[in-house]
């Protein structure tokens, strides 16, 4: 890879009791470049993003940023929580704040902005994901699936963060909203030069949002490489993922009639 690493994974391991979920995980994840991780539920890409954030602490390896080995000491130095914005899966807005004040939560809570300021910016945010002003008086419950999903990207890069990370960005959308989805993050990201990291196992939401692609299979990334040459990868693993097909090198868990 050339240019900045932003994050360095390497050899990362994590276990729950005798089951390994992270076995060695060697990754890097360029800086100003979408990365997106893809592979089947249980793979370890949730887990994987979790001990970065320091959800979870690894059981061995390290994770590096900007250089600096990832530390519950260390991202309090860096104001590492500061520097960066996170998609959950499924929005995960507050239900008993308005819009605004879950777009602007991290402005107030973690930046310390007065409240008027930071109203200010998540109405100009929201209109950022195609969200008018009126949107933000309103609260969660009263918007669609595609509308939240649009607001938890407004939270994500209200602050303008060095790096965002997104959980399955486009799960329980439809193609047309997936779509608007993947379009904003793109735009997003590129309009603030963030570094992306996303998990997914929607092969069209990687292949429209991803710069750089890692498969990881069994607590391993099985495969790495640019997005757009991933459908000539050679790869019995990623081969058999991007197809939809059940026979493969992939084991397939399915109880017998």
């Amino acid at each position: 890879m050339t240019g900045p690493v932003k994050i360095a994974l390497r050899g990362v391991r994590k276990s729950f009791g005798p089951k390994v979920v992270l076995d060695g995980v060697d990754l890097d994840i360029a800086a100003g470049k979408s990365t997106v991780i893809i592979g089947g539920s249980g793979t370890g890409k949730s887990v994987l993003i979790k001990c970065i954030l320091g959800i979870l602490e690894p059981d061995g390896g390290e994770i590096l940023f900007d250089g600096r080995k990832l530390s519950r000491r260390s991202r309090a130095e860096m104001g590492f929580y500061k520097r960066i914005g996170m998609l959950f899966q499924g929005a995960a807005l507050f239900d008993s704040l308005p819009v605004w004040e879950n777009v602007a939560f991290g402005l107030i809570q973690g930046h310390d902005m007065p409240r008027a300021r930071a109203r200010e910016i998540a109405i100009r945010t929201l209109g950022r994901v195609g969200l008018g002003p009126e949107v933000g008086d309103l609260t969660p419950s009263e918007l669609s699936g595609g509308m939240q999903k649009r607001v938890g990207l407004a939270r994500a890069v209200a602050a303008d963060p060095e790096v965002i990370f997104f959980d399955e960005p486009t799960t329980g959308l439809d193609p047309i909203m997936a779509d608007v989805i993947n379009q904003l993050i793109i735009d997003r990201v590129k309009a603030i030069g963030a570094t992306a990291v996303s998990i997914t196992h929607d092969m069209f939401s990687a292949d429209r949002i991803g710069d750089t692609t890692a498969m990881i299979y069994k607590g391993k990334i099985v495969w790495e490489g640019p997005s757009k040459s991933i459908h000539e990868s050679g790869n019995a693993y990623v081969d058999q993922f991007i197809n939809g097909r059940a026979e493969g090198p992939i084991d397939v868990d399915v109880l017998a009639p």
